[in-house]
């Protein structure tokens, strides 16, 4: 599924993004005012996102380029945040490749069936994502690159644990037995699935910063489910397979997952292995960035403003982002971030704020 080597034409080789704080903070810097975005700033908390995307489902939506591009650019308008980030999903590469999958509102990601045989993996790894099908991903990337000028644009996939979870378990789970269980009980045929959708988010990723994002995360948001035996084991591979996808492109990298404090260095070790040169890891709300930095030396940190806090009264998230930012000083770089993403219910004015605050800093 690799295509050829990525073109001197992107945005950081012209030099329209190489200077943008995010990018420079992904790199190890300390720009002239920290960088900030959110994880989900595209979505259920702006009302005109409500308005742009009524009567159209989730997935449609991330498949009709124009209105893709408009609902990532519409943060950045309002909220003067230092990275937009695309709008899609991380099941998107599965219905791409044929997979039945919708998104069902109060539930997330539910798949037509539970893969979880090894007659149900074989049948499923046999189909392939078409170079073709990525076309409206590329065109809505390059939509919103023209747009946003020297604003960087983050491109993002789910890391193959977490897809396969949910095509194992066929939906969203809390504990992920099903998926665990196979990976023990089936060896050889979960290789086989998250070799799979290694591929898948390999493609999608590459796909998006050929047409010109800026850089790239890689999500595994349910990793925290897995021990570090598990996650070395069993997981880390496919996640370093699918970032290879973009190694060579010269784009920074973002590792995250959610209660993954005890694989940070693990994660790290992803990005390297992946060959991508200038990488960050992304920490959720649990783990104080301060620790963090101890743990992965010399490595750029983003996050970690807790979720939760952003309906508290002001002068209790504000002292929370001073501290956040605080301990990020700890590392070379930092990109302030929410410990996860934007709660549906949020006031968008806040974030404004939020935003504001942490470049006074």
């Amino acid at each position: 599924m690799k295509s050829t080597t990525i073109t001197p034409a992107h945005p950081l080789a012209d030099g329209r993004t190489a200077a943008a704080p995010l990018v420079q903070a992904l790199r190890g810097e300390r720009p002239g005012r920290t960088p900030v975005w959110f994880m989900r700033q595209a979505g259920r908390s702006l009302p005109e996102y409500r308005q742009v995307r009524e009567g159209t489902g989730m997935l449609e939506a991330c498949l009709r380029p124009a209105l893709a591009s408009e609902i990532t650019l519409q943060p950045v308008r309002r909220h003067g945040v230092d990275g937009a980030v695309f709008f899609s999903d991380i099941v998107v590469p599965l219905k791409l490749a044929g997979v039945g999958v919708d998104i069902k509102a109060g539930v997330g990601p539910v798949m037509d069936q539970p893969y979880r045989t090894a007659d149900d993996v074989a049948r499923l790894t046999s189909s392939t994502l078409d170079d073709a099908a990525l076309d409206p991903i590329r065109e809505a990337v390059a939509l919103t690159v023209a747009e946003l000028g020297s604003t960087p644009l983050l491109g993002f996939g789910g890391a193959p644990f977490t897809l396969a979870a949910y095509l194992v378990e066929g939906r969203p789970s809390r504990d992920h037995l099903a998926a665990r269980t196979l990976m023990h009980a089936d060896p050889a045929t979960w290789d086989a699935l998250v070799t799979w959708t290694a591929d898948l988010t390999g493609a999608f990723l590459r796909a998006q910063v050929e047409a010109g994002a800026s850089t790239v995360q890689l999500f595994d948001s349910w990793a925290g489910s897995l021990s570090l035996a598990d996650y070395t084991s069993r997981v880390a591979a496919s996640s370093t397979h699918a970032l290879s996808y973009v190694a060579d492109a010269g784009v920074p990298a973002i590792h995250f997952g959610t209660g993954t404090g005890h694989l940070l260095p693990a994660m790290r070790t992803v990005l390297a292995d992946a060959g991508v040169a200038d990488h960050a890891v992304g920490v959720d709300y649990r783990t104080p960035l301060d620790e963090a930095a101890a743990l992965l030396p010399g490595v750029p940190l983003q996050g970690n403003i807790d979720p939760a806090l952003l309906a508290a009264p002001w002068p209790v998230l504000e002292a929370h982002v001073r501290d956040v930012v605080s301990r990020g000083l700890k590392a070379p770089g930092h990109v302030v971030n929410l410990g996860h993403g934007v709660p549906p219910e949020t006031d968008p004015t806040v974030l404004t704020r939020v935003v504001e605050l942490v470049h006074s800093l």
